[in-house]
């Protein structure tokens, strides 16, 4: 049941992450720099980053379940909010730094790190519940 519940908050952070960034997509791509083409889809279709991102949910999915295990977080409510202080207090503040030194707009760093945040909150709930 471990890896289930892995896999499982792991596909949930992803797809969350797929609709967080669909909604925010214009503001995105303008605080990212990303160059676009003329219809404004991101110029490189690369795969890799997606494959790299689902990569990234199962390390954080099962590292937060390790985490929770020995805290003893089990349910629902508990896996989200201590979900949500993963994101807000361990992720958010580093790409905040990252985002600094690379003298990147502090817009940037809102909308990832609430995708980091709230993320974080949708993995640790699942989690939680499973």
């Amino acid at each position: 049941m471990e890896f289930i519940s892995v896999i499982a908050a792991a596909v949930a952070g992803f797809a969350f992450g797929a609709a967080w960034y669909m909604a925010l997509s214009k503001q995105w791509v303008a605080a990212s720099g990303i160059e676009v083409d003329e219809s404004g889809q991101p110029a490189n279709q690369s795969k890799t980053p997606f494959i790299l991102a689902g990569v990234a949910m199962l390390l954080v999915a099962g590292m937060m379940r390790h985490t929770f295990v020995m805290s003893g977080i089990d349910t629902l409510a508990t896996g989200l909010v201590g979900g949500l202080g993963v994101g807000l207090f361990f992720i958010s503040p580093w790409i905040m730094i990252n985002n600094a030194y690379g003298d990147r707009p502090f817009n940037l760093t809102l909308i990832d790190g609430g995708y980091a945040t709230f993320g974080c909150g949708v993995i640790g709930a699942v989690l939680g519940l499973l």
